[in-house]
């Protein structure tokens, strides 16, 4: 079998040439090109940092992969889904407002963000993962599935429960709604924090199991009726109800490239990962620390699985930041991320993935200059 091809280009620029037009001539040489984008709606699915969080890919990277879309005849807009947790994206008003505070506007990128799963992280489509062992049904936000043509931009960067958090993990964590999250990190079903919980009845309302009642101005879950859906995460107005977020790390990962599959199975996608600002955790956190290596360069593919691949290796290669979290770590070998991370292994998603058909684990590097 041909290995898949990985373009790259370094982080190094000349005189009139900067990394906008650097990544708009990778994405080229990759192929976008050859996608019939005509008159299509294409979701770019990218991470817009929680508020706090510096090391998240600047505005104008995406701006540049609208620019392409642009030019190629597509009616692009970025998105996201709704988080699990409790933060600054956790609904789309939130969500939105965190994604302005942090430079993505519509006259800053030249396009809308439509926030994949709705106002409440609720309005989601259950999509067949054709092979999969742990998810039958994923629940991909809407917007997501409504495209017509999906196109990934990935922060390439540390991870504490996946290892690294790279293409496989913003496409199928990302595009997950609030109950599709929930459904990957938990083994188990969700609970009311009886301290937090007011009696507002909003749960009761949504569970089609008829699972939660209101006693004394307080909610519980049946656990026999709860059919672990996750919507009652995401009316909660108090964040009272709460995923069991006990899901092993190996399953987590195998859940993740499950989803992933769900979200490109039958239409045009394509890849684009930068491995700039690799902070040892996701952009998820209010906070970034220190890069553990220096900048790398950009990196795009049709294969978000061998595209995953590449950046790791590329990092692996890289010298450790004195000072960063990586030098602190008891370290031998060439896995970086596993130093970090080491409650989990990266690889468990990227053999899964390959099991799955989503893509290869070997590559050819290209190298664009």
């Amino acid at each position: 079998m041909e290995k898949s091809k990985v373009y790259f280009t370094n982080m190094r620029t000349r005189m009139n040439v900067n990394l906008q037009e650097k990544l708009a001539r990778l994405m080229k040489k990759a192929g976008i090109g050859t996608i019939d984008f005509n008159q299509k709606y294409v979701a770019v699915k990218m991470h817009f940092g929680e508020p706090g969080n510096l090391a998240y890919l600047r505005p104008n990277y995406a701006k540049t992969v609208v620019d392409v879309i642009r030019e190629l005849g597509g009616n692009p807009f970025l998105t996201d889904c709704n988080t699990l947790y409790v933060g600054g994206r956790k609904n789309a008003l939130d969500h939105i407002d965190g994604a302005y505070t942090n430079g993505f506007s519509p006259f800053s990128t030249g396009c809308h963000i439509l926030i994949g799963d709705g106002l409440k992280g609720t309005d989601d489509v259950l999509i067949p993962v054709a092979g999969g062992e742990y998810v039958t049904e994923a629940k991909i936000g809407r917007a997501i599935m409504d495209a017509d043509i999906f196109i990934s931009l990935t922060h390439f960067k540390g991870h504490e429960l996946t290892g690294f958090g790279g293409t496989l993990k913003n496409i199928g964590m990302g595009c997950g709604s609030r109950a599709g999250k929930m459904e990957m990190h938990s083994a188990g079903k969700p609970f009311v924090d009886q301290e937090l919980c007011v009696g507002c009845g909003s749960c009761s309302k949504v569970c089609a199991q008829d699972a939660i009642t209101i006693s004394s101005k307080k909610a519980s879950i049946d656990q026999n009726k709860c059919a672990g859906c996750g919507r009652c995460i995401g009316v909660c107005p108090r964040d009272a109800v709460n995923p069991a977020s006990d899901e092993s790390e190996d399953i987590l990962n195998r859940k993740i490239a499950e989803y992933t599959k769900a979200v490109l199975s039958g239409r045009p996608n394509f890849h684009i990962s930068l491995v700039v600002d690799v902070a040892p955790f996701c952009d998820c956190h209010p906070e970034n620390d220190l890069s553990i290596v220096p900048d790398i360069g950009m990196f795009a593919s049709f294969d978000p699985v061998a595209l995953d691949v590449a950046c790791a290796d590329a990092v692996n290669a890289q010298p450790v930041i004195k000072g960063s979290l990586l030098a602190e770590c008891d370290h031998e070998g060439h896995d970086h991320f596993g130093a970090v991370s080491p409650n989990t292994d990266w690889r468990v998603a990227i053999s899964h993935a390959v099991k799955l058909g989503i893509g290869q684990d070997t590559y050819e590097l290209i190298e664009v200059s």
